[in-house]
């Protein structure tokens, strides 16, 4: 991959539904599969509960960086075609899932629109969030 406009990103990933580590690893699989992606690093794999609706199984999530060519925009929808192509339901918000992927973070960018928030929200609202990125620094 080309050195030129590369772009540092976390992406959270967590499931709690099915067979939540299959589901994790086949989506860090097809992460690395997308065009002018590169996986950096992985962060270790942590069982939490649900903090916003808690009447639904524990979540196992994990954090990776990658590089990336993609424009924020264009690596959300990829990572939405993922979650699709997983077999994502969306039930209901902050409802189970059986795969969820979220940008962090992308460079040091700051903004807001009806499809993308940078940095993410769980960043400050989920402890397990900063742990995990502190794993990989």
């Amino acid at each position: 991959m080309s050195e030129i406009n590369l772009h540092k990103s976390f992406i959270s990933i967590g499931s709690n539904l099915g067979d939540r580590l299959q589901y994790i690893e086949t989506s860090i699989t097809e992460i690395q599969t997308l065009a002018s992606t590169r996986l950096i690093a992985k962060s270790p794999i942590l069982e939490t509960k649900a903090l916003d609706v808690t009447d639904q199984p524990d979540f196992l999530n994990c954090i990776i960086e990658i590089e990336t060519n993609l424009t924020p925009l264009m690596l959300l929808e990829q990572l939405q075609q993922i979650e699709i192509r997983l077999g994502r339901i969306k039930r209901y918000d902050k409802g189970p899932r059986e795969i969820d992927l979220d940008i962090l973070t992308y460079d040091d960018l700051v903004t807001a629109n009806e499809r993308l928030t940078l940095p993410h929200h769980s960043i400050t609202t989920r402890p397990f969030i900063k742990e995990l990125i502190r794993e990989l620094n």
